[in-house]
């Protein structure tokens, strides 16, 4: 059974380590910054991707340190994100995160993660986080794809008339809910 409580973060707010400058450090950095443009990251590793730097260019609260993993990269971040081939480091920087209290997602490896991170849908302020428990992220990805494709682009258009609706309703909070509850019956 899947037990995981989903949130969405306010990235952009947070202090975010990704430990790992190879593939997989570069895909974690894209989809950060794909969800969360202006968000605040170190990235740290001795040797990093040519396209780290240039993906790091476009983001200016993006900081690169090419230096070894040290537990005092881990000072003011709210968020760790490890991706080495290294799996020494890969739970060392687990167990210095658990000893500080930091949530940490090291990648490919469930069992030394707090967290996982989705598979994402995206229409205009719509998201959809998929996840499958850390079982298999291809399958969510592909369902990712499948749901891209059925959902059309004019949600944004949809949303933007119910905050417009919303935003002119009367009352308490109960009857406004009722009201785009009836309003919103014709999703189903």
């Amino acid at each position: 059974m899947n037990t995981l409580f989903p949130i969405f973060v306010k990235a952009n707010q947070l202090n975010l380590l990704i430990v790992g400058g190879g593939y997989v450090g570069l895909e974690k950095l894209t989809a950060v910054l794909a969800n969360s443009p202006d968000a605040r990251v170190l990235l740290v590793a001795p040797d990093i991707r040519a396209e780290i730097p240039e993906l790091a260019a476009q983001h200016p609260n993006v900081t690169l340190i090419r230096e070894a993993y040290q537990s005092d990269f881990l000072m003011d971040m709210n968020l760790v994100i490890c991706g080495t081939n290294d799996k020494a480091v890969n739970r060392q920087v687990q167990q210095d995160c658990k000893a500080r209290h930091i949530l940490v997602n090291v990648a490919d490896t469930p069992d030394l993660c707090d967290f996982y991170l989705s598979s994402v849908v995206k229409k205009g302020d719509l998201k959809i986080a998929i996840s499958t428990n850390g079982k298999s992220p291809t399958f969510a990805k592909r369902f990712r794809e499948v749901l891209e494709d059925i959902l059309p682009d004019s949600l944004q258009e949809t949303l933007d008339n119910l905050t417009a609706i919303r935003n002119q309703l009367k009352g308490d909070f109960v009857q406004k809910m009722e009201k785009l509850n009836e309003i919103t019956k014709v999703l189903k």
